[in-house]
């Protein structure tokens, strides 16, 4: 029975949310700060991506906030034409600015719902998708938006994502939400707990793991691997 996400955040709600929030996803290292091992994950997608696609010309950042993804990458392969997507105007703006300062290639900046992109075919060498792909709601947007993907890349072209992930057993589920209130009041205090754990509550609509990697093989994926898991957050991806 599919859930009714009636009550969850609207699509402007969460641009206008992350369009108050530039500063601190501008933040290379910490910007993710609710996101467990969020360094660690950034580096073993973009590593990742790089011994997969060492030859990689075009990438494309889905929900690339302030740019801190793409940034990593071309750190890793220089000089890369950058395709850039996200809700927030301002995102956009701070990202283009700082990897237009980083590659000679050329860069794209893209505002849409992800669910809304109208991509080339066979284009792309790279996807990347950071903490973006939890705001998809039911059954058919997941889907949606990742046979788009797989059609944007290349064949030999790779996914790669770090994001929260929800699990399927019931009392892993209310394991892991435990430890990611505890581990968010280590960070800010109980104050800080219950505001994140609010807006998550209200905004996002995560699957497992499972769930993930079972829809990308079925759109067409001949490789999905799993680079990370800890607690409630997964840096996982596939080969077209």
């Amino acid at each position: 029975m599919q859930k009714d996400y009636s009550k969850k955040s609207t699509t402007d709600e969460i641009r206008a949310r992350f369009d108050a929030d530039v500063e601190r996803f501008s933040d290379l290292e910490g910007g993710q700060a609710t996101m467990l091992d969020a360094a660690l994950t950034m580096d073993l997608c973009t590593e990742a991506a790089l011994c997969t696609n060492p030859e990689a010309r075009e990438l494309l950042d889905i929900g690339c906030g302030a740019g801190n993804y793409t940034l990593k990458m071309l750190s890793k392969v220089p000089g890369l034409n950058c395709t850039l997507n996200d809700l927030s105007m301002p995102m956009l703006h701070r990202a283009r600015e700082r990897v237009a300062a980083q590659t000679t290639g050329k860069v794209t900046c893209i505002q849409d719902d992800m669910r809304n992109l109208d991509m080339p075919n066979d284009h792309y060498d790279i996807v990347l998708a950071s903490a973006t792909f939890h705001h998809l709601r039911d059954d058919a947007d997941w889907e949606n938006v990742f046979k788009k993907v797989h059609r944007a890349l290349k064949p030999g072209g790779s996914l790669w994502i770090s994001d929260i992930i929800t699990h399927d057993t019931p009392a892993l589920a209310d394991l892991f939400e435990k430890r990611f209130a505890n581990y968010l009041e280590s960070l800010g205090g109980a104050e800080y707990r219950d505001k994140v754990i609010a807006y998550v509550d209200y905004e996002d609509t995560p699957r497992s793991l499972n769930y993930q990697l079972e829809l990308m093989r079925r759109v067409g994926f001949r490789h999905v691997e799993i680079l990370h898991k800890n607690s409630y957050v997964a840096a996982f991806g596939g080969i077209k």
